[in-house]
């Protein structure tokens, strides 16, 4: 009997063990998608300017841009936690640029445009109910 429940026990961590293999799978095809187009992204940057960068600078440059990256997901998902809530708002990721002055500036600019055009589809939206509940009525 013991050896049944032996069994059970090692079919749920298999699932388990088959999940994170899944989750690291995907982890890392994402990690490669990333490098990929940082280092399209310097290489066309590169080509603006006439310049040519060794491939072991764009590899490192991409390495950097990666675990940058990272430590910013940390960070704006500390600040969520920090304000007691479980999704990351935008304030979060302003916050997380607080030691660049002119970057929160450009963040804050950005968000006040998405509110602007959030608050205009939600006019708009409205606009359009009233209208199609006024055809309805007629």
């Amino acid at each position: 009997m013991e050896s049944g429940d032996d069994e059970g026990d090692g079919d749920h961590f298999d699932v388990l063990k088959g999940k994170d293999s899944e989750a690291e799978e995907r982890a890392e095809l994402l990690k490669d998608r990333f490098r990929l187009s940082v280092i399209s992204i310097a290489t066309s940057e590169a080509k603006k300017v006439n310049m040519e960068v060794a491939e072991p600078v764009v590899a490192c440059i991409a390495d950097l841009a990666f675990k940058y990256t990272e430590q910013l997901a940390r960070d704006v998902e500390l600040f969520a936690h920090h304000g007691g809530r479980k999704s990351v708002k935008m304030e979060d990721v302003i916050l997380s640029a607080h030691r660049n002055e002119h970057l929160a500036s450009l963040l804050r600019t950005y968000s006040q445009e998405l509110k602007g055009k959030q608050l205009q589809n939600e006019s708009k939206k409205k606009r359009s109910s009233k209208k199609d509940d006024k055809e309805i009525r007629d």
